[in-house]
């Protein structure tokens, strides 16, 4: 998950012109994102080397003499999604004052980093189902400094009796299965019809709705 910021390439990938492939310089951001966008429609099993090769406009040996493999191009593509995520909530968990904000400021900030990046968020929704070498990267890269950065804070409220005392699984599902939802923008638009897409909306707003209502199940007010 980036700020966009693009990074130039260091050599020249090609492009698909007219049937056939001519030279053209694409930022190195551009080549990432186009590849995580093919990653997260259509999986990594089905994302054959051919189809990232149309999907980028790119010569087919191109990836593989730029990054090595498809597995290396995927590794790639998740360190760049995820390149700003953590460091950012890190700086933001710095500045509450107390563990109730702070798993606030988790929540709410987990959501829009979900909700405004849907391809991240279905790759992750995707292979958080598979027991391969690619959820150890996501566990090793993402998920664990995110349940890190967060825990101290998770075992203080359980101590206080604020949340619930359950196993660390259960209240990540609790954390995080609602900001994994905010990709399932299809199954949104059929129960919620409306004059757009659910893709089309404020998707700040869409974030900030689900977690009050997650917090206020998880972190009811004080009676």
């Amino acid at each position: 998950m980036t700020d966009g910021t693009p990074r130039e390439a260091p050599e020249a990938p090609e492009a698909r012109a007219r049937g056939k492939y001519a030279p053209v310089r694409l930022p190195e951001s551009e080549i990432l994102r186009r590849g995580l966008d093919t990653f997260a429609e259509l999986g990594y099993a089905a994302t054959t080397m051919r189809e990232l090769a149309r999907r980028l406009g790119v010569s087919h040996n191109f990836i593989h003499e730029r990054y090595g493999s498809k597995d290396d191009f995927w590794r790639a593509v998740v360190d760049f999604g995820l390149q700003d995520g953590q460091p950012a909530l890190d700086r933001l968990l710095t500045d509450c004052h107390d563990a109730e904000e702070r798993l606030r400021a988790a929540i709410i900030y987990l959501y829009r980093l979900a909700a405004n990046d849907s391809a991240m968020n279905r790759l992750l929704t995707d292979e958080s189902t598979r027991d391969s070498s690619r959820l150890d990267y996501l566990h090793q890269q993402f998920i664990k400094p995110f349940w890190d950065s967060i825990e101290p804070t998770v075992s203080s409220l359980m101590a206080a009796g604020r949340i619930p005392r359950v196993p660390a699984h259960i209240l990540y599902f609790a954390v995080t299965g609602p900001a994994l939802a905010l990709a399932q923008d299809p199954i949104a638009d059929r129960l919620s019809p409306g004059d757009r897409p659910t893709a089309q909306h404020d998707r700040t707003a869409m974030a900030d709705a689900l977690s009050a209502v997650v917090l206020h199940g998880l972190l009811p007010p004080h009676a």
